[in-house]
């Protein structure tokens, strides 16, 4: 019993070191909340266990949103509780209040929630100007303690984290696209076409965490002056290509099934397919595994899923009059789809770098539009209003 417990925690090494640290920093956070502001230290270590993150830079933010949150939250609450002294209508008028504050400076969801919770906090123990005050330096040790305990964390940096992720999930498409290839050749049924396509979902479902972490890649080495910007620039848009790749395999799998309902691909095409969908697979894995110049030689693996798709779609062609029509678009939507993967891999398409890609949602952000564009905006209204009045 005693190995199964161990083992555990030893096959979790980077759970347990995340809860350690957190552990250790509520701990720190108490004692000097304690040492500092009277009665300081449980506010502390809550602010503290609710900031600390996997890395320096989500920690910050997550405190730089607790801040925000307890500064605004004490002010509605001194203000509401001297207008109608404690009781229903001031609980009831400071989370309206604290609502709207929230919604007017289009706060984001950790500043949002901490407004009207640091409110009611500071109203609980009997509202004074030097309760919200204490309230507030509480909040400002919790999430500096925070802050400082995430540096240790984690062992690798944001980059270093986007990579990983990213090749997990490149070897998980890697080996699906093989599965598919291997079914095809072999004669798969409606269920294995059911399990591919479960698993391509899975994969897709994948790609939020990733853009996650590579727009805080970015957003680490533009802040950091040990980071470096290039390579997170790099990894930032290995993490859209990862994304679009991921997309192709499930519509292959999609396509797949499709196929199965309609009476199964035909037997003159399924050698082409199968190769082509291997030589797809191969690209994925030799684009994380092999050195970055293996695009140097006379054919890289790229090319190779390329000039498959290529095979494909003239076999499909030829053999245009023996086979269904839907199976043939379908057959040709699996050439287009090896086609962007390659594309992707290669970085090579204007749809990588030419469009701009969707940042983090807005509610992840402590502000959902920076103090700069409310100015302006809130400048321009003023400029209008002094227009069409004088």
């Amino acid at each position: 019993m005693l190995k199964r417990i161990s083992k555990l925690f030893s096959d979790r090494k980077y759970w347990v070191r995340l809860i350690a640290i957190a552990g250790l920093s509520g701990g720190v956070a108490w004692f000097l909340g304690d040492l500092l502001i009277q009665d300081g230290g449980v506010v502390a270590a809550i602010v503290s266990t609710l900031s600390i993150r996997i890395s320096l830079h989500k920690s910050l933010r997550e405190g730089f949103g607790q801040i925000v949150g307890t500064a605004i939250g004490a002010g509605i609450a001194l203000l509401t509780v001297s207008l109608f002294s404690f009781g229903f209508l001031a609980i009831a008028t400071t989370i309206i209040l604290c609502a709207v504050v929230a919604r007017a400076l289009h706060l984001g969801e950790v500043a949002s929630v901490n407004v009207p919770v640091t409110a009611l906090i500071v109203i609980g123990p009997g509202i004074s100007q030097n309760t919200a005050v204490h309230r507030l330096g509480s909040t400002l040790i919790g999430a500096a303690v925070a802050i400082f305990f995430s540096y240790f964390s984690v062992s690798n940096t944001p980059i270093d984290r986007a990579r990983m992720q990213i090749r997990s999930v490149s070897e998980k498409a890697a080996a699906l696209l093989a599965q598919m290839s291997e079914g095809v050749a072999a004669g798969y049924t409606q269920k294995d076409a059911g399990k591919w396509l479960a698993q391509a979902r899975l994969l897709v479902e994948e790609v939020p965490a990733i853009r996650a972490q590579s727009v805080e890649a970015r957003s680490h080495a533009r802040w950091f002056p040990t980071a470096e910007k290039d390579v997170a620039e790099e990894m930032y848009i290995e993490g859209i290509a990862t994304e679009h790749t991921l997309v192709q395999v499930r519509t292959i799998a999609r396509t797949l099934f499709d196929s199965s309902v309609e009476g199964g691909i035909a037997d003159s095409t399924k050698k082409q397919i199968a190769v082509a969908l291997s030589a797809a697979s191969y690209a994925i894995s030799a684009h994380v595994d092999l050195p970055d110049d293996i695009n140097d030689f006379s054919s890289s693996p790229t090319d190779d899923a390329r000039e498959a798709g290529s095979a494909l779609a003239e076999t499909l062609i030829e053999d245009g009059k023996d086979v269904d029509q839907d199976q043939i678009v379908r057959g040709l939507s699996i050439v287009a789809n090896i086609g962007i993967i390659a594309d992707s891999l290669d970085q090579n398409s204007p749809a990588l770098k030419d469009v701009i890609t969707p940042d983090e949602p807005a509610k992840s952000k402590v502000l959902e539009v920076s103090p700069l564009e409310q100015t302006a905006t809130l400048w321009n209204r003023i400029v209008k209003s002094i227009r069409k009045y004088f």
